[in-house]
C-alpha cells in the first residue's frame, strides 16, 4: 500500500488485527463514533487514512518516531541511498522479512 493509498475497507484491516473499534481507532486519534462511520462507508480524510496505514498496516508506534527521526532518514536516503539500503536490509533481516528492492 503506497503512499496516500486510499483505504477501501478499516473494517476489515481492524478484524484481521483482532482489536475492537475503541482499540483500534485510539491508536491513531480518532473516536469510536468516527471509526465506526468510517467503517460504514464515509470518506477518511487523508491525514488519518495515512496514520491507519502506519500505524495499523505499517506497525508504526507513533510514540517513539519524532522529527529528528524523520530527518535523519530523509537524509540517509538522500546523501547517502547505499548507506540506507544496507541498513533497510539489516532491519528487514533482523526482523525475519526479506530485503526489498
Amino acid at each position: 500500500m503506497g503512499l496516500f493509498s486510499k483505504i477501501r475497507n478499516p473494517k476489515e484491516i481492524r478484524q484481521k488485527l483482532g482489536l475492537n473499534q475503541d482499540d483500534f481507532w485510539q491508536k491513531i486519534g480518532v473516536t469510536q463514533s468516527g471509526g465506526s462511520r468510517y467503517e460504514a462507508g464515509r470518506d477518511m480524510p487523508k491525514p488519518v487514512s495515512e496514520l491507519l496505514r502506519l500505524v495499523h498496516v505499517e506497525g508504526v508506534d507513533l510514540s517513539t518516531v519524532n522529527k529528528e527521526d524523520i530527518e535523519i532518514i530523509g537524509f540517509l536516503r538522500q546523501q547517502h541511498p547505499d548507506l540506507y539500503a544496507r541498513l533497510r536490509d539489516s532491519v528487514a533481516a533482523t526482523a525475519g522479512s526479506p530485503p526489498t528492492a
